[in-house]
């Protein structure tokens, strides 16, 4: 079993179907998760923001430092919420952000980061790096290798790695397992390019599965094989 995670978690996983920014329901779901599975494990979650906004795709006519800078506000919207549900189903969180925003989140360190791991906390970290041109793939990946996390869980809404695009091609087949090189190589959808790089130079493991699988995230975290039944496992060899 792992004993410290980053989990990537999208915005999109918090929105409702009838055009909700964030659902309730699910957010009570996936807290309730995380808090069981916090027991056990440090848990921490880099929150996107693509429920909110989606950058230069919500507004190409912006300047791309303006669009990434809203992109990281909305990320730390999702975090307060999340930190609050989590804290409504008995859990204990916090926000940590690389800039300062009032009393609304605490400033990032590793060493603050690590006392709050050692209380029992759910980190939520949001805000990206505070600088424009980083994707929240490359967050996890650097959160990871920084607290010495030993694998990145990111949560999507779709079940793993392809060999190919499945919305394209119907006889695209999901990968199991498969190496960060094997991606890049072939250039498959996963994660951004500068988050396999990080992972790959520092032996991070990652998993890719949907949220909305029964009780996935146990699974992810206990390295169960039948983990690979509905989710892929990247590894640098």
């Amino acid at each position: 079993m792992y004993k410290r995670v980053v989990i990537k978690l999208s915005g999109e996983a918090l929105s409702g179907t009838d055009g909700q920014i964030l659902d309730r329901a699910k957010a009570e779901t996936i807290a309730t998760e995380l808090v069981e599975i916090s027991a056990s494990v440090d848990v921490s979650v880099v929150v996107g923001g693509g429920n909110v906004w989606r950058g230069r795709s919500s507004d190409s006519k912006m300047q791309r430092v303006k669009s990434d800078q809203m992109g990281m506000l909305a990320t730390v919207m999702n975090a307060i919420y999340m930190a609050d549900v989590v804290k409504s189903v008995g859990g204990k969180s916090v926000v940590l952000t690389p800039f300062s925003i009032g009393n609304m989140s605490e400033l990032y360190s590793m060493e603050l980061a690590c006392e709050y791991f050692e209380k029992g906390y759910i980190i939520f970290f949001a805000g990206g790096l505070g600088h424009p041109f980083f994707s929240t793939d490359t967050i996890p990946a650097l959160r990871a290798c920084e607290l010495g996390a030993d694998a990145i869980l990111f949560a999507k809404n779709i079940d793993g790695v392809y060999d190919d695009n499945p919305s394209t091609n119907p006889e695209a087949k999901r990968l199991s397992k498969t190496t960060y090189g094997h991606i890049i190589e072939h250039r498959l959808e996963a994660m951004d390019l500068e988050a396999m790089v990080m992972c790959e130079k520092n032996d991070k493991p990652s998993l890719v599965f949907n949220l909305n699988h029964p009780d996935c995230l146990k699974i992810a975290i206990s390295g169960d094989a039948s983990f690979f039944d509905f989710g892929t496992m990247i590894t640098s060899s």
